[in-house]
């Protein structure tokens, strides 16, 4: 699967590729091409790559470098169609011969930067100097790009018979005329450098994809630096110190609000994590699941450390899937997608992350169908997260409690407003089968109907 495949699901991973300062349009549709890869070998060379990418971002002795680079990314254009003709023979127009000159400019001063910021091994870029040769038969060494008279024997005269005509304000049949022969001469040249510019259609691909693929790079590395991202390494589980969301963390510097990341390690098999609500366990889940696919994809994590055991899919069910459009509702939204996920793992190795399963529906009904969810996942190969209010739900599984509502150290008033700072999102293991309890008490701090709460707490004394 691809990236762009992959955004449509997650949200939190369609704002990770939407942050990237990526100059070009070529370089996001390289981007969005991406494959999801376990294959540690691709990955290991992909992290590798990035690590020499941030080097050369930081480094301000060679900072021109940089920029000499981003600048020749930011003129980069999207070539695929005047490929495509350049392979089938189509003759190529003056815009489109125009364009390709200007790559292979482009490509010459990339080449120069990325030599000064010691990345050619990085970011080798083929040699397109037979191509801009056959685009600049004056040796003019500039990107701009005309039916030279050096093209054909016939221009030269004919160009300037014209000339003194328009100036002279001459036969204006005479000027016609050659108006239409020296149109008929330039599309000869056009077709006899479209001939000769097609044996290099492959290195012309190339250089455009190098290129889009650097535009891509830099930009993982400016997110990289920026965010305070990491490098993962591989493990047989995965495991990390302070993950982070990187949209809610930013929403959050930026109210000047406390955030605070989490450390977990996700196992082999199923895991349940319990709390509070407003405890920050479906901010976990769909941290996992970003960080899973950006470092999957060639990216940096969201952590201070960061170990990833490679699976060959991320599959989540989080939030409320209400389907208006097909006319299901919450319930029938959510089991749909969760059977989907049961089918899969059967499959394959997956990271499995769901939240509340079958929350909307009888308590009994839903009780008994998060046993039957955890027993068969427990049955395949996969990590899986399951965020739960259920409890006495008679599994082994590993269980995780979020510790949740804390004492107040500074005296600071509890309100709705503040709530946040009375929280603990830190994780803890659990060996009971019960959840915390503590709907009331939150409805009574965001103050809530009184008498609601009352008559509540009453039924459950």
């Amino acid at each position: 699967m691809r990236i762009k495949e992959l955004i449509k699901n997650d949200a939190g991973f369609l704002f990770i590729i939407d942050s990237l300062d990526i100059q070009s349009a070529a370089g996001r549709r390289h981007m969005l091409n991406t494959e999801f890869s376990n294959d540690p070998t691709v990955l290991e060379t992909e992290w590798s790559r990035l690590a020499e990418a941030i080097r050369a971002t930081n480094d301000i002795d060679n900072r021109r470098y940089y920029i000499d680079l981003r600048h020749c990314l930011m003129c980069l254009h999207d070539l695929s169609g005047t490929f495509t003709s350049l392979a089938n023979r189509t003759p190529l127009n003056e815009v489109e011969l125009f364009e390709i000159k200007n790559l292979c400019y482009m490509s010459k001063a990339a080449a120069t930067a990325i030599q000064g910021l010691s990345l050619t091994s990085t970011l080798p870029l083929p040699d397109c100097s037979a191509v801009f040769n056959l685009l600049d038969p004056d040796h003019t060494g500039i990107a701009n790009f005309y039916i030279y008279d050096s093209y054909d024997i016939r221009l030269a005269p004919l160009r300037r018979e014209l000339n003194a005509l328009q100036t002279s304000g001459g036969d204006p049949m005479r000027i016609s005329n050659l108006l239409a022969e020296q149109s008929e001469i330039q599309n000869e040249v056009c077709l006899r450098l479209t001939d000769q510019l097609h044996p290099y259609v492959d290195t012309l691909v190339n250089t455009l994809s190098q290129m889009a693929y650097a535009d891509g790079l830099l930009a993982r590395a400016k997110q990289a630096i920026e965010w305070e991202l990491v490098r993962p390494a591989i493990g047989d589980v995965t495991r990390y110190t302070h993950i982070f969301n990187p949209r809610l963390k930013q929403r959050n510097l930026s109210q000047k609000m406390r955030y605070q990341p989490v450390s977990i390690e996700i196992r082999p098999g199923v895991c349940l994590i319990t709390g509070a609500n407003m405890a920050g366990k479906t901010v976990l889940l769909k941290s996992v699941g970003t960080a899973q696919m950006m470092a999957q994809c060639g990216m940096y994590v969201p952590a201070e450390e960061a170990v990833i055991h490679l699976v060959e899919g991320v599959a989540t069910s989080i939030g409320d899937d209400q389907d208006e459009m097909n006319g299901l509702s919450s319930y029938a939204s959510e089991i749909i997608k969760i059977s989907n996920i049961l089918a899969d793992c059967r499959q394959r190795e997956l990271l499995v992350l769901i939240d509340e399963p079958a929350r909307t529906t009888n308590p009994v009904e839903g009780k008994a169908l998060v046993q039957a969810i955890i027993k068969i996942l427990e049955q395949h190969p996969s990590f899986t997260l399951i965020t739960t209010h259920y409890d006495q739900l008679g599994s082994n599984c590993r269980r995780l409690r979020v510790k949740g509502f804390v004492e107040d150290m500074e005296n600071i008033p509890l309100t709705p407003q503040s709530i946040n700072r009375f929280i603990d999102y830190s994780l803890t293991e659990d060996q009971s089968d019960n959840v915390p309890h503590e709907a009331l008490r939150i409805a009574s701090i965001l103050q809530c109907d009184p008498e609601m709460i009352a008559l509540a707490s009453a039924q459950i004394q």
